[in-house]
């Protein structure tokens, strides 16, 4: 199976995704993906199939949710995933912050 899809990036928050599938009326959304969404960005189109890599999602899970929700929101990573990144002489450092 193979699903046409477009996908929008996020204004309002940055790693925040949008698939619909391609040529789909965005205003046919249900009422709360623009209030967390913001305003939609084109970012590409894509065919999904089972054999896609995709960067950050499962391919199966985003055609599952386009087939029953019509849509699927990509969220942005975690913050606590930036800590990870913090350099060592600020992690450790005895002097007061």
């Amino acid at each position: 199976m193979q699903i046409e899809v477009a996908i929008y990036r996020s204004r309002r928050k940055p790693g925040m995704y949008l698939y619909v599938p391609k040529g789909q009326n965005l205003e046919e959304l249900p009422e709360h993906i623009p209030v967390v969404f913001g305003p939609p960005e084109h970012a590409m189109d894509l065919v999904l199939h089972e054999q896609r890599k995709l960067a950050r999602e499962d391919v199966l899970e985003v055609m599952r949710n386009l087939q029953a929700r019509g849509y699927h929101l990509q969220m942005p990573p975690q913050a606590e995933d930036y800590i990870q990144h913090l350099p060592d002489e600020l992690l450790y450092r005895n002097d007061p912050i």
